[in-house]
């Protein structure tokens, strides 16, 4: 800041601070106003549940769990059937946790699997019906 050495020039320069002053508090209660919005506990919950559902490594770890899961079920369900066998259930649960688990793990590679077959599915009837 420079040596102010007449009356106007200081008055000018205490109207300059004074509208420097008004807009950094302008500036302030706005940013006051964003922070109050954010931290609303609805807007935290909605903030959260947007990154956690737009995130595609946990949507590809929650279809790769869903997909264990429902093909350990189904493998249980065929390896039991309706038997009464202890034996045979218990088995059946174990048979079930280890598909599970394994398909849980390896879901990226199942899922490229799967897309190949359906593409050599697709791709063998769309040349059948190009042919008749």
């Amino acid at each position: 800041m420079q040596n102010i050495t007449t009356v106007t020039g200081l008055k000018d320069a205490i109207k300059a601070l004074e509208t420097e002053q008004i807009e950094k508090g302008r500036l302030l209660k706005e940013e006051l106003v964003i922070t109050y919005e954010s931290l609303k506990p609805v807007n935290i919950l909605t903030n959260t549940l947007k990154e956690l559902f737009t995130t595609s490594h946990l949507m590809e770890n929650i279809s790769g769990t869903t997909l264990g899961m429902v093909t350990g079920y189904l493998i249980k369900k065929l390896f039991i059937r309706e038997s009464p066998s202890k034996i045979r259930v218990i088995l059946g649960s174990v048979f079930q946790l280890g598909i599970s688990k394994l398909i849980a793990q390896k879901a990226e590679y199942i899922r490229a699997i799967g897309q190949v077959v359906f593409q050599h599915l697709f791709s063998k009837s769309e040349h059948k019906h190009r042919k008749q």
